[in-house]
């Protein structure tokens, strides 16, 4: 599988990928035009900041599988086209969010006591450092627009600097704003009128954007110093230069823009235009939040880790995954059994399905189960050859071709402590159901299939078998699969409930491959009705 790679990420993160087999390429500084074209024929695509994971690009991504962001915001993925897409969408929220709050705080500094403007004098022979005489910042007032994990690292470093600490944040309980020793403001007003200082720590959201225009910076104290190393309009740029400019603002420091410019080009190159590059009391950084060698180094083995499991089709914390709340170490054995009931389906029968009936009993129906649903249900439509199903557009798949789904529960898992149960409606009007359970830790065992209990740990690989219950037959299998070069390892074989049918079903567990020519060596045995082979 191929990896597109559009902004720079540490360079063992890239290894690792190749490493785990990925072929990898690195398409940095171009243009976002540019990259919705060349996304053609990745299957996964790994970007930070600057490139927009938009509907244009995804159209264009013709095999994209998974799209990872390197950095905690998602402001530049849609999320919801992903959705549509059938793309998983990851980011890394708890990466590089000391890197992000240490910057903001780096900032504060700066801005109180003219850093910047100061080393630049020095850098062009002036040394009149009357010229930047600032302010310190112990005893002054720092307000914390959003205190979620950032918000909560910059308050602890502003307050251990001697700053008094207030923040505004209408999501957050009462307890945590204990917990940081801030005061909560209940309005944004109140925080606005208080603060020396304001740095912002929110999402990027309709709520969020241009939180601070005109309106709000003229409702701050005169010389209010303000920080935005968050997220790119989260304060209105052109109100923000005009309060610089009239000392409305004393200074500013901004790491984002609303539009962000291209962060690979070569001086000279650039054509990006923002008024506040004019303000010389504004700071500004090329959107430094998670560039340190630590949090490059966290985002980048974070977010190659969740890009290459999501390829693999293993489960992982999506951003647009569906909600679980549970323990997820111990709802994943049955995630997977659920995923090979719904593979095995498809794989030892052809008729289409109109219905599936999904019920839990015992032990797991007392879990969260819809992830484990959606689970068998990206197995079934696997096992129909669909192609780019993830956990993300199971369901939206599923209603297209027409199949309803109905889940139940129940406390009787009859001689097993914990059942899944899978009921096949066809359209040909059978019932067709297949159960599986985990014994110990993860070991999965199918305990029946179509009709004939079973006791039959899965593998890899098995062939599935019926064939008239006679003397004989095992013989006849063994020696075919053995002349053709094919070690079993395990054979099983189940009936049917009292033992009144005249048929059997066996299982063969194997170690290879087997051949569409052994399969018909198999089925020109007289006593053999049908064969398939399955493969997980």
């Amino acid at each position: 599988m191929r990896i597109l790679v559009t902004e720079s990420i540490a360079k063992d993160a890239i290894q690792y990928l190749i490493d785990q087999g990925f072929e990898v390429e690195e398409y940095l500084g171009h243009k976002q035009e540019e990259i919705e074209e060349y996304i053609k024929g990745f299957d996964g695509l790994i970007v930070r900041s600057a490139t927009k994971v938009n509907e244009n690009l995804l159209s264009n991504a013709d095999c994209l599988k998974v799209v990872g962001r390197a950095g905690n915001g998602i402001d530049n993925i849609d999320v919801k086209a992903c959705t549509a897409h059938g793309v998983v969408a990851v980011n890394t929220p708890e990466a590089n969010i000391m890197a992000a709050g240490e910057l903001a705080v780096a900032h504060a500094f700066a801005i109180f006591r003219n850093i910047c403007a100061a080393n630049h004098g020095v850098h062009t022979d002036d040394f009149r450092r009357g010229n930047w005489i600032g302010n310190e910042l112990e005893g002054k007032t720092a307000g914390i627009i959003g205190l979620g994990r950032i918000g909560s690292i910059v308050a602890r470093k502003l307050k251990g600097i001697g700053m008094t600490v207030i923040a505004y944040d209408p999501y957050v309980p009462q307890e945590k704003f204990d917990m940081c020793g801030v005061k909560r403001c209940k309005e944004l007003d109140d925080l606005l009128k208080e603060a020396d200082l304001i740095t912002i720590h929110t999402p990027k959201n309709k709520e969020t954007y241009n939180i601070l225009t005109k309106t709000e910076l003229y409702k701050c104290k005169k010389g209010v110093r303000i920080v935005n190393a968050a997220r790119g309009g989260l304060i209105n740029e052109v109100d923000l230069a005009e309060a610089l400019t009239s000392g409305q603002v004393a200074a500013a420091a901004i790491d984002v823009f609303d539009v962000e410019p291209s962060y690979n080009r070569e001086p000279g190159t650039q054509d990006f235009k923002n008024p506040l590059i004019d303000c010389p009391n504004c700071t500004i950084t090329p959107h430094l939040g998670a560039s340190t060698q630590e949090a490059n180094h966290n985002v980048g083995a974070k977010v190659t880790e969740l890009v290459a499991k999501a390829l693999k089709g293993e489960l992982v914390a999506a951003i647009n995954m569906p909600s679980f709340t549970g323990n997820m170490a111990q709802i994943k054995p049955y995630i997977s059994l659920a995923e090979k009931l719904g593979k095995l389906y498809f794989q030892a029968e052809s008729t289409p399905v109109t219905k599936i009936e999904v019920t839990y009993a015992g032990k797991v129906a007392e879990l969260e189960t819809g992830i484990v649903t959606l689970s068998l249900l990206k197995g079934v439509l696997e096992g129909m050859g669909k192609e780019n199903v993830s956990f993300v557009n199971v369901n939206e798949t599923v209603k297209e071709i027409g199949i309803k789904v109905v889940e139940s529960k129940t406390e009787d898992a009859g001689k097993y402590s914990r059942v899944i149960s899978a009921k096949f409606h066809t359209d040909d009007g059978r019932v067709l159901e297949l159960s599986g359970t985990i014994f110990g830790q993860d070991t999965e065992v199918l305990v029946s299939f179509f009709g004939y209990e079973m006791n039959f740990e899965l593998s890899d690989k098995f062939i599935a078998m019926q064939n008239k219950d006679v003397p004989g037959v095992i013989g006849k299998v063994a020696t075919i699969l053995g002349n053709n070069g094919i070690n079993i390892i395990a054979m099983h074989w189940g009936k049917k409930p009292g033992n009144t049918s005249e048929t059997a079903q066996s299982f063969v567990s194997i170690d290879t491959e087997v051949s569409s020519a052994i399969l018909d060596e198999l089925k020109a045995v007289p006593e053999v009705l049908k064969v398939s082979y399955i493969e997980f």
